[in-house]
C-alpha cells in the first residue's frame, strides 16, 4: 500500500510536504544526504521546483538545493492529504 504513494521528490510540486521513504543510490550519495539532515523519515517541504533549475527544500529548517539527478533518486512518501 506504502508503494503506491512513493514518488521521487523530483516529481513534488512546489509547496507539498513530504516524508523520506529512502534513496537510490550508493553509501557515498547517502551519507552526503544523511550529513544534510535526510535521514530516517523526516519531512521534506518543497520550497521551489521550477525546471529546468534545482529543486530547493526545507529539511529540518535547513534550505537545501538539489540537482534534478539526485532530486530523482530520493523517494519520499505523501503522508499528509491536502498538502
Amino acid at each position: 500500500m506504502a508503494d503506491k504513494t512513493q514518488m521521487p521528490l523530483s516529481m513534488v510540486h512546489t509547496g507539498r510536504t513530504v516524508k523520506l521513504a529512502g534513496i537510490n543510490a550508493g553509501y557515498g550519495l547517502k551519507g552526503r544526504l544523511a550529513a544534510m539532515g535526510m535521514v530516517g523519515s523526516v519531512e521534506i517541504i518543497v520550497i521551489s521546483n521550477n525546471s529546468p533549475g534545482p529543486l530547493v527544500v526545507n529539511v529540518k529548517g535547513a534550505k537545501i538545493a538539489l540537482g534534478r539527478g539526485i532530486a530523482y533518486k530520493v523517494m519520499v512518501r505523501c503522508d499528509q492529504t491536502g498538502k
